[in-house]
């Protein structure tokens, strides 16, 4: 019989290699392994199941997990770039694999041949993979901070179009008739998801307060908005409107205090570290944020936490948040 691993490139030497004369007569109409081995193969998806038609063989290739962690939070990251999942698949193994054929990426990975071609052809106008002019045609791709960096000048690029199409179609919009509303305040609230949206929100309710300006926010939450650039805002903004800022008595908050010295006169620390960060605007407006636990990670991933918030007008909450916060603020 062939050597078989050197058909595959996910060998190991773990590898389990059954002949379909082995597997049963079954086996051989339909492709599939006896359940008991099929099993065995998928168990914790630690194995591949590989079929060879040349040496009529099956393989279970047991996987290599070792970068599993790293690799999955580069996929993560690149869908932040505009990156589709399949797209990622076929970058980040040309940029492991070096100069691979279409056929070769989609054996590998295990997509349709047409699609990869495909693919491909996307990610070249995208700038981060290659043709090689020889026969047969072969890709490669840029390294991986290069291709960030050509991913981001696109996301730039875009950005700027969008800016310069802002006036002509407010201008476009403005010339429409409009109809008449009756301009009555209503109470309303909006849910916000992700750390972004959540600072945009608080950036543009600390921008429009004229007079004070109040937050809560313990040790996670304090250094979320130091680390995002928020208390430069927040400093700036002190000098028109009040400001005032209660933490907790954790060691954390206490370094961020410490980093924040403007604010020595006009903070306050309570002994409490289990409520949400909440932000209340002349006593008008308020923005509460939650940090909930992403249950679909592995627990032996570090603890990752998506943030959601809700703003509101709604005056009952308003003053309640309000009556919260001066009871923390006079302990």
């Amino acid at each position: 019989m062939k050597n078989v691993n050197s058909e595959f490139r996910f060998s190991s030497r773990n590898d389990i290699i059954y002949k379909t004369s082995e597997l049963g007569s079954n086996t051989q109409n339909t492709g599939k392994v006896e359940p008991h081995k099929m099993a065995l193969a998928m168990e914790n998806d630690a194995l591949v199941k590989v079929y060879n038609k040349q040496t009529d063989a099956w393989k279970f290739v047991k996987k290599d997990l070792s970068y599993s962690k790293q690799l999955t939070t580069i996929e993560e990251t690149l869908t932040r770039f505009g990156l589709l999942k399949n797209e990622i698949r076929v970058y980040m193994y040309l940029a492991r694999a070096g100069e691979k054929k279409a056929g070769e990426i989609a054996e590998s990975i295990s997509l349709h041949r047409t699609e990869t071609y495909r693919i491909l052809r996307d990610l070249e106008r995208k700038g981060i993979v290659f043709s090689i002019f020889e026969k047969p045609l072969k890709f490669t791709a840029v390294p991986l901070d290069k291709a960030i960096d050509l991913l981001v000048d696109a996301q730039k690029i875009k950005i700027k179009l969008l800016e310069q199409e802002k006036i002509s179609l407010v201008e476009l919009w403005q010339s429409m008739p409009q109809p008449k509303v009756e301009n009555t305040k209503k109470e309303l609230f909006q849910m916000l998801e992700g750390e972004q949206q959540i600072l945009m929100k608080a950036n543009e309710l600390l921008e429009k307060t004229e007079k004070k300006f109040e937050i809560f926010a313990s040790a996670d939450y304090l250094s979320e908005l130091y680390y995002n650039d928020f208390s430069d805002k927040l400093k700036s903004q002190a000098d028109k409107v009040a400001v005032t800022l209660v933490t907790d008595t954790s060691l954390k908050s206490a370094y961020f205090l410490g980093q924040m010295q403007w604010l020595s006169e006009s903070h306050k620390i309570a002994d409490e570290q289990n409520l949400p960060c909440f932000m209340i605007t002349d006593d008008k407006e308020v923005l509460i944020a939650f940090h909930e636990k992403d249950n679909e990670r592995d627990e032996d991933v570090k603890k990752k936490y998506r943030t959601i918030a809700i703003w509101t007008n709604y005056s009952a909450l308003v003053n309640t948040l309000q009556m919260l916060f001066g009871k923390l603020a006079q302990e």
